[in-house]
């Protein structure tokens, strides 16, 4: 059967083997570097990461934070990110369990604003990205900014299995034009790493993903 958008039991079924991957871990640090370096967190920053994962960008950006939530709807993920909270002794990142695509499930939750919010690879797996751009948005401070790592359009060959629900990347100008839509400004983008694989095809293919930051209009 295939997969629904944001679906959480793939992520659930590989998440005890996921770091065992070099080359999502790879994309991770470099995903981590390019956000250090664009978004500069500081020790002042409240931030926040959606579709965290196992932590691998997170536990990168931790320490340059005051406070960290890290999002994810897949309970198996969390889990293997709080195993490693709590053997590195870890006390500034918050897990939390949550769907950002449907209603808010506690009233808390549509007061706490966050000075970064970023992710990687997350976006293409969320079906409504103008709607979901737009509660980013409403989630930033004043002056608060994204930093969002994901797929240039590619060819619908990335992923392996062919019924996964998603988006095949996205083309820059026109996701421009949907954080634009949104409320956000000074929209960049810039490539921040390849990934070289053998797609479902059996051909080597390359994939890059660019890095878009951006900021919260000063009028929203």
């Amino acid at each position: 059967m295939p997969e629904t958008w944001n679906s959480s039991e793939k992520f659930n079924r590989e998440a005890a083997q996921w770091d065992e991957n070099p080359h999502r871990r790879a994309l991770a640090i470099a995903v981590a570097n390019a956000i250090i370096t664009a978004a500069r967190p500081a020790k002042s920053t409240h931030a926040m990461e959606f579709g965290c994962g196992t932590g691998l960008v997170t536990l990168e950006i931790a320490p340059l934070v005051h406070t960290l939530t890290a999002i994810d709807t897949s309970a198996e993920m969390l889990g293997v990110l709080q195993g490693k909270i709590r053997n590195g002794g870890i006390s500034n990142i918050e897990t939390r369990r949550i769907d950002l695509t449907a209603p808010l499930q506690h009233p808390s939750d549509s007061a706490k604003r966050f000075d970064l919010i970023y992710s990687s690879m997350t976006l293409h797996h969320i079906g409504d990205t103008q709607a979901f751009l737009c509660r980013l948005s409403n989630m930033l401070s004043h002056g608060g900014g994204i930093a969002l790592a994901d797929l240039d359009r590619e060819d619908g060959l990335f992923h392996d299995d062919p019924l996964e629900k998603v988006h095949h990347g996205f083309d820059r100008g026109e996701l421009a034009l949907l954080l634009e839509a949104a409320g956000f400004q000074s929209v960049k983008f810039e490539t921040v790493h390849i990934v070289e694989k053998q797609n479902r095809t059996g051909k080597s293919a390359a994939y890059p993903l660019f890095l878009v930051t951006a900021t919260k209009a000063a009028s929203l």
